[in-house]
């Protein structure tokens, strides 16, 4: 898989990306639902990601993880564990999830999947005015479980998207709030910008 890696910014000690969710995306015209329609071009990262998520191909997770692994691995070096971004949507089976649980194994460290999880609902974010109101929003919507034995850890958060970097704002200050917790780690799929 072809990547273009990049930073990305935040409140966590160190984060990276795979790659730019999409390169382009062209509209074609209108079904007969009356919706538009788009031509989406996705680097390889995208499109694995998109065929995990949108059409249920769940052997692109563990090349996602792989790819992972490969080109981010060495700046996580020092994570103790992994947690799965909580979903923002029920399903059966959760892509990021299956993502976190097959790098975890390739980085020979445990995947916590309960550690912190959404309880709340919240509005949707696109309809928060701003980014403060946004993470304070999405901070009240996880909880952190005590499951860690004593000890300091790092962790590193999963995630599929980058878009504002709300959500793991929330989940890394959410983080940091437990004792157990010394340095957050992010790693994504992709990025919107």
């Amino acid at each position: 898989m072809d990547v273009n890696i990049k930073r990305i910014d935040g409140v966590w000690t160190l984060g990276y990306s795979l790659d730019k969710h999409t390169t382009s995306s062209t509209p074609i015209g209108y079904n007969e639902f009356r919706h538009m329609q788009f031509d989406t071009v996705r680097p390889e990262a995208g499109e694995a990601l998109f065929q995990l998520k949108y059409r249920s191909d769940f052997s692109q997770a563990s090349l996602i993880a792989q790819q992972m692994n490969k080109s981010l691995g060495k700046f996580f070096s020092s994570s103790n564990l992994i947690i799965p971004m909580p979903a923002s949507r029920a399903r059966s089976r959760q892509p990021v999830t299956e993502i976190a649980k097959e790098l975890a194994l390739l980085m020979g460290i445990p995947c916590y999947e309960n550690l912190l999880v959404k309880t709340g609902v919240t509005p949707a974010i696109k309809d928060i005015p701003t980014r403060e109101e946004k993470v304070s929003a999405l901070m009240g919507a996880f909880t952190v479980n005590d499951l860690l034995p004593s000890g300091l850890y790092d962790v590193l958060i999963v995630d599929d998207l980058f878009d504002s970097g709300s959500s793991l704002e929330a989940a890394t200050n959410m983080l940091k709030g437990y004792s157990k917790i010394q340095n957050v780690y992010v790693a994504t799929v992709t990025r919107k910008r």
